[in-house]
């Protein structure tokens, strides 16, 4: 199962996969997709390393790099050489409060001394974002993505330097517009479906309003893509591919620590929920007592993005850190409800693919048996 998307790629089946774990990365690329790696996490040095890692082990394949590039702070100067503490003066004692009340309510222990704290801003600003472009044009990679707004134009023209092409991730056909304006040559239309920041409209509608509306520029569906049935409906709709990433989290190569994984392969769709409570844009995630008490009108709310990162990162790390199964959660989509066991990556894939081209012939089948259809009874 091809499409154009294939041939601009070099790569066999038009799956896009989207995941933190080098190894999921380097194992979608090489079964005949094209793996993306999530860089908002990592520091320079780090991305650097997990990149050259995935150089060694992708087989001379192509993969992407998505990065997070917003054009603006919760109001900070994003110019300025003091933006982290600039913002960290941003964050009300309130809020901060809250954050231990909440994690004292759930026996989660501090970190001990000698442990350094997480760092909470990494690839939230355009600072941050920059450095990791410049790591990431520093390698092979066929594909830039710009998670949260439209990447900037000196960006977009390395990119074209380099034969790199550029996506960007929306929610709305005006957001596909304008980045279709700002140069990205692919765009990833995230049904509120989908695992992480997404929006309020489902794939099946927003897929087809975003084809309309950007055409001929191809469209990527991201949002309820768990099998091959799915994978044949967005074709039907107009994308040229599918951009998944909830899936990936249950593979035997993903990085997702064991209570994590648990609560993954237990979930339904009505376990997740769109939430602020993660980086203060609303974001689909499994749904916790974190979750809730961040979205409790009785709380004090979460901030706007970064700060809700930066306030949050460390009390992340400690829930992770201390084992404590209720606060446990991770961004995921509906589709976690087919996540139901630990498979390769290879596996995932490929029961895609035939998956894809069964429910295609399943549905020629259904058509020509119909009454007064030519061929049928």
């Amino acid at each position: 199962m091809r499409t154009a998307l294939c041939d601009a790629f070099g790569i066999e089946y038009p799956i896009f996969a989207f995941s933190h774990a080098r190894e999921v990365v380097a194992a979608v690329s090489r079964a005949g997709g094209l793996g993306v790696f999530g860089a908002l996490a990592y520091p320079v040095e780090r991305l650097q390393e997990e990149l050259a890692w995935v150089d060694e082990h992708v087989d001379g394949r192509p993969y992407g790099v998505d990065v997070v590039m917003p054009a603006s702070a919760a109001g900070a100067d994003l110019s300025g050489p003091d933006l982290a503490d600039q913002l960290d003066a941003l964050i009300p004692e309130g809020h901060r409060r809250y954050v231990e009340e909440v994690l004292d309510r759930h026996g989660v222990p501090r970190l001990p001394a000698n442990v350094p704290k997480p760092r909470g801003l990494l690839g939230w600003t355009d600072q941050g974002a920059r450095s990791q472009v410049e790591v990431a044009l520093a390698h092979p990679i066929s594909l830039l993505v710009s998670a949260l707004g439209p990447p900037p134009a000196d960006v977009v023209a390395r990119c074209r330097e380099r034969g790199i092409k550029v996506a960007a991730l929306i929610g709305t056909p005006d957001q596909a517009r304008k980045q279709v304006a700002a140069g990205v040559d692919l765009i990833v239309a995230s049904g509120t479906e989908a695992g992480g920041h997404t929006g309020e409209i489902s794939t099946l509608v927003l897929v087809p309003d975003v084809v309309d509306a950007v055409a001929p520029v191809p469209v990527l569906a991201a949002g309820g893509v768990g099998d091959g049935r799915q994978l044949a409906a967005v074709l039907a709709l107009g994308a040229q591919g599918a951009w998944t990433g909830s899936i990936w989290l249950t593979t035997a190569e993903s990085n997702v620590g064991d209570v994590v994984l648990g609560k993954l392969l237990a979930a339904g769709s009505r376990d997740t929920v769109r939430s602020r409570a993660l980086t203060g844009k609303p974001a689909r995630q499994l749904r916790t007592p974190w979750t809730e008490a961040w979205d409790d009108p009785k709380g004090p709310g979460a901030l706007p993005m970064p700060l809700q990162f930066m306030l949050t990162a460390e009390a992340q790390h400690r829930i992770g850190a201390s084992g404590n199964e209720a606060l446990a959660g991770s961004p995921v989509g509906q589709i976690v409800s087919r996540m139901d066991r630990v498979r390769p990556v290879s596996d995932v894939l490929h029961d895609l693919v035939d998956g894809a081209a069964e429910a295609v012939d399943r549905l020629n089948q259904q058509l020509d048996a119909a009454p007064g259809r030519a061929g049928g009874g």
